[in-house]
């Protein structure tokens, strides 16, 4: 098994090795214009650039910082209200039936279809932008704890219940633990389409933010700073959805193990 799992990550080096090496290529012998695909070295330069000069005006740290505050603020508010509302929706038949409806009204809604409702009714600072990230966060959430409960065998209720475990005792110990599996499939899904609502949360009235910056960039066909910017925002999706794996690896080492 170790070295399968070496050799999968060989494999991936691999690949990204020759990624680079055909995108140097292209760009060594000038196959297609620069302001379309800059070279390696060009959006390397950027990068330095903005460590040690900022991009107009604020710091990278300052950038990502913005982005990221408006990002864990608005999962943060989806994860507390989204999983126990969710929770209550898979196992109240009423609650869903109150839920349902608008849940499944505005999720499969475009994000900049609404927001420029955000805007008028919350202003163009951050509120409006968390608030559009908190809608796109909350459908995910939502629909995974509702569908985790629903999952649950009757069985294992009834079991606890045999046992003389009450509601309370149900909940943490049964139906809670068993739905975390789904949560956090839900978790990382959420946070993945919540990072991708970000550049059109900070498309509107936004000086700061990675967003922005890829989207200002483009304006002014800087590609090398555009991709830089993208590889920026990748790499941070990456370090994220890790930190989530690892915690499911930690709180549900039963998960493919039932």
């Amino acid at each position: 098994m170790r070295e399968r799992k070496y050799l999968t990550k060989l494999v991936s080096l691999v690949s990204i090795f020759i990624f680079f090496l055909i995108w140097t290529l292209i760009t060594h012998f000038k196959l297609v214009s620069p302001v379309f695909i800059p070279s390696p070295i060009s959006v390397w330069k950027a990068f330095v650039d903005v460590v040690q000069n900022g991009y107009k005006g604020n710091s990278l740290f300052s950038h990502v910082f913005d982005s990221l505050y408006r990002l864990f603020t608005a999962f943060l508010l989806a994860l507390i209200t989204a999983i126990p509302l969710g929770l209550l929706s898979g196992s109240v038949k009423w609650i869903r039936a109150i839920l349902d409806p608008f849940i499944e009204f505005y999720r499969p809604l475009p994000p900049l279809a609404y927001y420029t409702l955000l805007v008028l009714w919350l202003g163009i600072e951050d509120v409006s932008k968390i608030a559009l990230l908190y809608l796109a966060a909350f459908a995910p959430l939502y629909i995974a704890a509702m569908s985790s409960v629903q999952k649950i065998p009757q069985d294992r209720v009834r079991v606890a219940y045999s046992l003389g475990a009450n509601k309370w005792n149900l909940f943490s110990k049964v139906i809670f633990p068993s739905t975390l599996p789904d949560l956090f499939t839900g978790i990382r899904t959420a946070i993945g389409f919540t990072y991708t609502t970000l550049v059109a949360a900070e498309m509107v009235a936004a000086t700061t933010g990675l967003g922005w910056m890829v989207l200002d960039a483009s304006k002014f066909l800087k590609s090398d700073y555009v991709i830089m910017g993208i590889f920026i925002m990748a790499i941070l999706a990456m370090l994220l959805d890790a930190v989530v794996r690892s915690l499911e690896k930690k709180l549900v080492p039963w998960k493919g193990k039932e």
